[in-house]
């Protein structure tokens, strides 16, 4: 599996790489100036414009009509139940801060609204000075309020930064590049936002920098953050919410590290990958004994991906992978968590999870260079594929075959302005199947979907 894994990585890299060649005449930058800043406020350049102080961010909204029901777990022995229903919400709403103490000292800071609302409190019961204390909960509302980001940069070269406080962690595509107008569909790349947090922020200290020319032009960030918490593992997600997120303070016993590196030597192509890794995850548990008897549980994701951005195509594609050990222990335990707790209890945990996908978005307007006001519109198509279950520890490991997606998107993106953009699509999930076309083992699920997102600076001064 892991050469087929390389192999598809390869060609990934290498089809975007041939794309470009034809176009690097004339290749038109990834983002404009204002989409620049607020994916990576102070970043070294980003000292230029003059200003003090500025506000921004960027939100989304959403409507989906779907023909299938709420859970394909419990839905029927086919999957899930094919039952039309429609919703409509506001996914996140973000605002973005930055704030220079000087040139070469900057704040940054972003905080996201999502779902409209603040969410539930967990804390662990202490009064017995006990290990095993019990969770208690007080909800307020639906959603969550969640600080993003909050940071402070120490410009010092081009080639080497420092950032201390709470970041955006650069595995994958989608969390590197997790703003609206980064991706085609109406919602976020569902591989990566099953598999992996979105957006991924921890709490750590990062170094930063650029270096080389022309061709060999690279950009990298080494950082080491708050590792994941095991507790939160489970098969559905893999280890999208062992994010430590339910309490006031993160466990930094065993912390992870993180390396990006991106190939950005050509006009409008970035190749990238990036290395995560925790030494013992066990060790980052609410409860400090819990994985004790388990023995050290490291963790390891792998992640490469690209773009590219030229006059007439827009092209992304990434793959995901990694490993979890002592899977079956973390499983044999998590299904013993108290009913109060906010972790799901449903084994098993698999050893790896994966997935990869493509989009290629075509922009008509170039077509038309003489047509006065002719609409930003771009057609587009994705697929991904993902399965939180893609290998267990050992053949005793039941995986589910209900977590391998195989989905499709189509749509259009329309853009009346730079940093406003109208999306629709039309998306098909097919279940239990590694097949690119064809129906998968389960009942398929289906909809519609429209969105309305922006992104920009506000106010400068």
């Amino acid at each position: 599996m892991k050469k087929y894994i390389v192999k598809i990585a390869a060609c990934i890299m290498a089809i975007m790489a041939v794309m470009a060649m034809p176009a690097v005449v004339g290749a038109q930058e990834a983002e404009d100036e204002n989409t620049k800043a607020v994916l990576q406020p102070g970043q070294e350049g980003d000292n230029q414009g003059g200003y003090k102080f500025r506000i921004g961010g960027y939100g989304e909204m959403l409507a989906n009509w779907k023909d299938y029901g709420l859970n394909r777990w419990n839905g029927s022995l086919s999957g899930n139940t094919k039952r039309h229903h429609a919703e409509i919400s506001i996914p996140r709403f973000i605002i973005a801060m930055d704030y220079k103490f000087s040139s070469k000292w900057i704040l940054s800071s972003e905080i996201e609204f999502e779902g409209g609302g603040t969410g539930t409190e967990y804390e662990i019961e202490k009064g017995s000075g006990s290990e095993n204390g019990e969770y208690e909960t007080e909800t307020e509302t639906g959603g969550e309020v969640a600080l993003e980001q909050f940071h402070i940069t120490r410009l010092i070269i081009p080639q080497f930064n420092v950032r201390a406080g709470h970041m955006i962690v650069p595995v994958g595509l989608t969390n590197t590049h997790h703003e609206p107008i980064n991706f085609f569909g109406t919602s976020r790349p569902e591989g990566e936002t099953t598999l992996l947090p979105s957006t991924w922020h921890e709490t750590g200290l990062e170094f930063f920098g650029n270096f080389g020319s022309r061709l060999a032009k690279f950009d990298y960030e080494a950082m080491i953050i708050a590792g994941p918490n095991p507790n939160g593992f489970d098969k559905y997600n893999w280890i999208q919410k062992g994010k430590q997120n339910y309490f006031e303070t993160d466990n930094f016993t065993s912390p992870a590290y993180v390396l990006r590196l991106n190939w950005t030597g050509v006009p409008g192509l970035r190749l990238g990958g990036a290395f995560y890794y925790c030494d013992n995850a066990g060790k980052n548990a609410d409860k400090l004994i819990t994985y004790g008897s388990v023995g050290k549980i490291p963790v390891r994701i792998w992640s490469f991906d690209g773009q590219y951005v030229g006059r007439y195509v827009t092209a992304r594609a990434n793959i995901i992978t990694g490993n979890v050990a002592k899977a079956n222990g973390i499983s044999s335990i998590n299904r013993t968590y108290s009913n109060k707790s906010p972790y799901n209890r449903t084994p098993a945990v698999a050893k790896r999870a994966l997935t990869y996908s493509a989009e290629v978005g075509l922009n008509v307007k170039s077509f038309f260079p003489n047509v006065e006001n002719f609409p930003a519109i771009y057609p587009f198509a994705h697929y991904t594929y993902y399965n939180t279950q893609e290998e267990g520890e050992s053949s005793l490991s039941a995986m589910d075959d209900r977590c391998q997606v195989s989905k499709w998107t189509v749509g259009m993106n329309w853009k009346p302005l730079p940093n406003l953009v109208v999306k629709a699509d039309y998306n098909t999930r097919q279940i239990g199947t590694r097949k690119v076309f064809g129906k998968g083992s389960y009942n398929s699920e289906n909809e519609w979907a429209v969105g309305l997102a922006y992104i920009g600076w506000f106010f400068k001064k």
